[in-house]
């Protein structure tokens, strides 16, 4: 068996239990086997669907094995049939099945393996929710632990894979219909697991894993078939990023380009060359305009090359991107006639790629070159200089009585000229062999004591000398150089780090962060400075991005917003550094004056500052709305109710009283016994409106009483039904025996379902009923009261909880309509929620979510 080649797996994958994926199954079945295919039933569970079953009219089906567990008797698959018939194709339902303890495999899935192997090709089914990798995804969404898992891998390897899916809404009509479960469980399935939140989560889910699966397959073809060109199965727009000012109207560019098409991805990269140390970008509009992208809705990449424009260009056709947008080169006219360029060799490069050139406001003006800082201290250059003037001089006076040849004398130069670049570097060595060149030529070369060389081969050999030794000078320099740029790039990736840490631990809270600001850069004050009068601060210098001289300014206009250290810096020009962060932001420092490489990183601090401060603007400003929305909507809720609904109770119980207390007509007692009985109900009904305008006045001053406790819903709910007297529909429960407590106020609670279960029995018809159903989702327990009324339109379930809204009832003596906006208070007050969904077949669904008890 070993020589059989492997059968194939296609699987049918559910969006949802009751799409129809053993329906699909069964029906290719039939056609396979009118095609003349040997096909047979190994394991198809029909769930009692007649439909379903029908399709296995005409099928052969294989005995299935029986076995016993825990005194009762269940049939498994089994695998040993299936492979001593060796048909050609095998239908095994039920992938992530479970089998029963001492059957053949653990699992089902291990059963099918067992089959392939024996090279039998099966069709089998699965649903998402039973995918390994998102088991908790689907518990956290849908409330349901999922017991039976298959690993994804087992899946991926499937050699074809067929999405079934549904509308939410058509799944829904299915069941209303009775189509996937029984009659007697439909309202329960509605009622938790069925929901169109929960379905449309699921489907979603689905398509994203089987939309995974075919661009690893797209991948994986590309790969095998060499294919380096792009196919434009869907737009991706990359905008390669500089770190330099241009980068936002770059972003902004590639963004619009991206929402021209529905579903593109828009991806920036930023190229870092290889050595990380000849990078001029700037981390502070890298941050900004990381910030950028990602709230445009793209994502940010950074990679590392050698050749930018290759890189670019690879990591485009890496993501199979279709469009590049770069920015026109900043270099001037001379330097662009020298050498093509990044962008002109990108789009050379770049094939099948459309490329975008977008000219910005920085277009030939030159790169921003930093100072040039001397490779070594001051102290190593002048002892360099000290050996030139004394070592040369010295060496000479040791060579003359010697005797030496003239290459062994140059030998001995040059050692010294190589000492003195390696102590002073490469001006002091340059000078050194330009020296050396002249005491050989005087003292050495013959003719002596004259510049005349005698002898071609002295002449090369000095010149030999000369270019060694400039030579040896330059790398000694560069050397020197690169590792000091090396430290301080090591040094500044470590701040950054930092900076990085520090945010990633919630802590870029203001203060915070100006105060590892100054301790970074040994700093005494550090001042976050705000215009408030909406002008742009002045001009910042050649780059428009800080200022180290120092300058006076009136305080007029200027708002600290956050400071550390010393005494606050009032306004830009009063410390020794500014920082422009936008229009309307300068971070000042005072201290000491910075260089370039540390205001570099200085910006990326001001960046996350300006990034802190926006975050804390709009965590207060929704501190702020939060009760001021919350006192206007219980404002309008009373004004509505006390200006319509008092009136109505009160009218009738007054033309009740003033009726009996007419003398001119003289009433029958059933007449007095209606007109009494009609005051009652009226007086009763308005007691019950002001208690709930007391109880909304106190929700609106925070001045309930809410005493949260462990509550068995199971006691509140029939004590709520007791209270509810006589019913149109009769009101039935399904309860669950292990339901945990729930933490509420049990007397609120109980006034909470007083008002939804009377909403719902008003409305439901006489020979339907109410379907109450309490259910466990994560950490809450949910009460959902159902009923099989007219319903609402969907564009008015905003405001059915507004108060006064009786939406479809036209008769205004049933309610005031002040009952589930009061519910809903309740319920907050509580610490839970309450929604409004429409029920599957006609009605509502009021949804109660508390929290249970720990």
């Amino acid at each position: 068996m070993g020589d059989t080649a492997r059968g194939r797996l296609r699987v049918y994958l559910g969006a949802a239990p009751g799409v129809g994926k053993t329906f699909a199954m069964l029906s290719e079945a039939r056609r396979a086997r009118e095609r003349g295919k040997d096909v047979v039933v190994g394991f198809v569970e029909t769930h009692g669907r007649a439909r379903t079953a029908r399709l296995l009219d005409g099928l052969e089906i294989l005995p299935r094995k029986t076995m016993a567990h825990g005194g009762a008797r269940f049939t498994e698959l089994d695998p040993a049939a299936v492979i001593a018939r060796a048909p050609a194709v095998a239908l095994i339902d039920e992938l992530a099945h479970t089998n029963v303890p001492g059957s053949r495999n653990p699992k089902r899935w291990q059963d099918v393996d067992e089959i392939l192997d024996a090279g039998i090709d099966v069709i089998s089914t699965v649903n998402i929710q039973h995918l390994e990798s998102l088991k908790d995804v689907v518990e956290e969404i849908t409330g349901v632990p999922q017991r039976e898992t298959v690993p994804d891998e087992v899946v991926r390897r499937a050699d074809q894979i067929e999405l079934v899916d549904m509308a939410p809404e058509a799944l829904l009509r299915r069941m209303a219909h009775g189509n996937v479960y029984p009659p007697e469980r439909v309202d329960a399935a509605l009622a938790n697991y069925f929901r169109v939140g929960n379905l449309t989560a699921l489907r979603e889910l689905a398509l994203l894993w089987v939309a995974g699966k075919v661009d690893e397959q797209l991948d994986r073809y590309r790969t095998e078939h060499s294919i380096r060109g792009t196919w434009e199965t869907r737009e991706r727009v990359v905008v390669a990023l500089t770190g330099g000012p241009e980068g936002d109207t770059l972003v902004r560019r590639a963004a619009r380009i991206a929402a021209r098409t529905k579903g593109s991805d828009l991806l920036a990269v930023h190229v870092t060359r290889a050595d990380g140390l000849s990078s001029r970008s700037d981390p502070a509009h890298l941050a900004r305009q990381r910030t950028l992208v990602e709230d445009l809705g793209g994502t940010y990449h950074q990679v590392i090359g050698e050749d930018v424009a290759r890189t670019l260009v690879e990591f485009a056709r890496g993501v199979n991107a279709t469009q590049l947008v770069l920015g026109a080169s900043r270099r001037g006219r001379l330097a662009q006639i020298l050498s093509r360029g990044v962008g002109v060799t990108t789009t050379a490069l770049a094939g099948t790629i459309d490329v975008h050139m977008v000219t910005h406001e920085t277009t030939r003006q030159g790169r921003d070159r930093p100072r040039s800082r001397a490779a070594l201290t001051r102290t190593r250059r002048a002892c360099g200089w000290g050996l030139t003037v004394l070592g040369m001089p010295l060496l000479t006076a040791v060579l003359r009585p010697l005797d030496l040849t003239l290459p062994s004398e140059i030998l001995l130069f040059l050692l010294l000229v190589v000492g003195v670049a390696l102590v002073g570097g490469m001006w002091p060595a340059l000078a050194a062999a330009l020296v050396g060149f002249g005491l050989l030529n005087w003292f050495f070369t013959p003719p002596l004591h004259t510049l005349a060389i005698d002898r071609p081969e002295d002449l090369l050999a000095l010149a030999i000398f000369m270019l060694v030794a400039v030579m040896v000078s330059t790398v000694v320099d560069v050397a020197a150089r690169r590792s000091r740029e090396a430290a301080r790039s090591r040094a500044d990736a470590e701040v950054l780090a930092t900076l990085a840490g520090h945010v990633l631990r919630g802590e870029a809270a203001l203060p915070s962060l100006l105060a590892r600001m100054r301790e970074t850069f040994g700093l005494t004050s550090v001042t976050l400075l705000e215009r408030a009068d909406g002008s742009k601060p002045g001009p910042a210098g050649p780059t428009g991005s800080t200022h180290t001289t120092r300058r006076t300014s009136r305080d007029d206009g200027w708002r600290i917003v956050s400071t550390s250290g010393g005494p606050p810096i009032t306004s830009p020009g009063k410390g020794d550094v500014d920082v422009v962060i936008d229009d309307r932001l300068v971070l000042a420092a005072d201290g000491r004056l910075l260089d370039a490489s540390d205001r570099r990183v200085l910006e990326a601090f001001a960046a996350e500052a300006a990034i802190a401060l926006r975050q804390q603007r709009l965590r207060e400003e929704a501190e702020r709305a939060r009760p001021l929305a919350e006192a206007d909507r219980m404002r309008t809720a009373l004004l509505a109710a006390v200006g319509h609904d008092l009136r109505t109770p009160l009218a009738s119980a007054i033309a009740a009283v003033e009726s009996l207390r007419a003398t001119e007509i003289v009433w029958s007692e059933e007449d007095r016994a209606e007109l009494l009985a009609t005051a009652g109900e009226s007086l009763i009904k308005l007691n019950r409106l002001i208690s709930n305008l007391l109880d909304m006045s106190r929700l609106q001053a925070g001045a309930l009483g809410v005493t949260l406790e462990p509550v068995a819903i199971e006691d509140v709910l029939p004590r709520a039904i007791d209270d509810l007297g006589p019913l149109t529909a009769p009101i039935k429960s399904d309860i669950p025996t292990d339901l945990p407590e729930i933490l509420a106020d049990a007397a609120l609670l109980e006034r909470v379902l007083v008002n939804l279960m009377a909403n719902a029995v008003r409305y439901t018809p006489e020979s339907d009923h109410v379907l109450v159903t309490v259910s466990r989702h994560a950490e809450n327990v949910e009460i959902r009261i159902v009923d099989r009324g007219p319903g609402i339109p969907p564009e008015a379930h905003a405001r059915v909880f507004l108060p006064f809204q009786r939406l479809g009832d036209r008769d205004n003596h049933t309610g005031v309509g002040l009952g589930l906006a009061l519910s809903r208070g309740l319920t907050e007050a509580m610490g839970g929620t309450l929604v409004l969904e429409d029920t599957p077949g006609g009605g509502l669904t009021m949804a109660v979510s508390l929290r249970r008890a720990a």
